[in-house]
């Protein structure tokens, strides 16, 4: 098979993860693949260096660009059908909401063979204004008539889109984003050597996150939750991974709670080093307010170590409350607080959690199981089309 998968860009974020992976995988098996993409630009980092390392046959379209601008979307939409008639693939995979549209359009006005979409996190949701949240339902109800598939990385994520309109049942698969956990699963580092890395002590209490420093993430639940458990446990410390438009926000934020000088802010990290800094903490909390299922929870219980999340989107696929993990309502402070409260106060039981977690998630997320089924998906809409 010929296959263009198309994304707005490929900075450091589970979609990106997702399609590098299905990318890699596809060629393995044999198959002719293309990555097209926006550019790349921001503090949230990027994995185009590491997919053109990785010998990936990659193309940057200038014009397609995250922000909204109609003279932009025009030129990306002819960009991308210039790129589409030139290549001639059998597969167009869109991700992400931008390049999802404009791809959706052009390869189903192409006449491509079989058109899929992957939903990573739904564009549209209660936190924004009315009038972005109808225009990203619409543009969403619309693409979903220029497709074939549509693939979720987990089941709420259909669930929400079929309950607000978007496509058909019958349109829908779910299939975990994959990644690659060898990396997670290896328990054989020395770790006083990992956290002196990143100023953290031996025995040092680390609290970990992992995310964007971006609105809806949840740093400041974290941040005022952890002030009581700083009273209680004087080793304790905040262990923030991430860059992004909020550093200083929370910079201040965390001085004026009295807990700067207990948080550790990590910055930006290699995409490589993500293993490690997992590895340095001794319980993970991912407290957004939204993700289609946050590739930090598998990756911390893969790694083992006692995980908390709020109980929205994908969460609750991952982590089964108080048998895998703790789920805590979103945006309740008391209830994160107490939380980790009980993860420190029990830590054999809270290991134990994290163990089936663990084994849980090897089945699950195993990223070439994630290319099969992909390809498996393909095959089908093929021999239909």
């Amino acid at each position: 098979m010929r296959i263009l998968h198309l994304i707005t860009r490929m900075i450091l974020g589970g979609a990106q993860e997702n399609t590098l992976l299905s990318v890699i995988g596809q060629v393995e098996k044999g198959h002719e693949v293309r990555l097209v993409c926006g550019p790349t630009t921001g503090p949230e980092g990027s994995l185009v260096e590491e997919a053109i390392a990785r010998g990936v046959d990659y193309v940057e379209i200038p014009s397609l660009v995250r922000n909204i601008s109609p003279i932009n979307e025009i030129r990306a939409y002819k960009a991308i059908s210039r790129e589409i008639k030139e290549y001639d693939p059998h597969v167009v995979h869109t991700h992400s909401s931008k390049a999802g549209v404009l791809g959706r359009y052009a390869a189903w006005k192409a006449g491509v063979p079989f058109v899929i979409h992957t939903i990573h996190g739904l564009p549209f949701h209660p936190y924004q204004s009315r009038i972005a949240y109808f225009t990203y339902l619409k543009a969403e109800k619309l693409a979903a008539r220029k497709c074939h598939k549509i693939a979720c990385v987990a089941d709420a994520m259909r669930d929400q889109a079929l309950a607000a309109g978007v496509g058909s049942k019958d349109q829908y698969e779910t299939v975990y984003s994959g990644m690659e956990m060898l990396p997670f699963l290896d328990d054989s580092r020395d770790a006083t050597a990992i956290r002196a890395r990143y100023g953290l002590n031996p025995d040092d209490l680390v609290i970990g996150k992992i995310a964007r420093l971006f609105e809806l993430k949840g740093h400041d639940y974290l941040l005022e939750a952890f002030v009581e458990v700083a009273k209680r446990f004087p080793k304790a410390k905040l262990f923030l991974v991430g860059d992004g438009l909020w550093r200083e926000r929370l910079t201040v934020r965390a001085e004026t709670l009295g807990i700067l000088d207990r948080t550790v802010f990590a910055g930006l990290i290699p995409h490589s080093e993500i293993p490690d800094a997992i590895y340095a903490m001794d319980m993970v909390v991912h407290c957004s307010l939204r993700e289609g299922l946050a590739r930090v929870l598998p990756q911390a219980l893969l790694s083992h170590k006692p995980t908390i999340s709020f109980a929205v989107d994908g969460a609750p696929e991952v982590i089964s409350d108080r048998n895998t993990g703790l789920l805590v309502p979103p945006m309740d402070i008391p209830a994160l607080t107490q939380a980790m409260f009980r993860i420190l106060d029990d830590r054999e039981g809270a290991m134990a959690m994290a163990e089936r977690g663990r084994q849980r998630c090897r089945k699950m997320f195993d990223w070439r199981n994630m290319c099969d089924r992909l390809i498996e998906i393909y095959r089908n809409g093929l021999e239909r089309a």
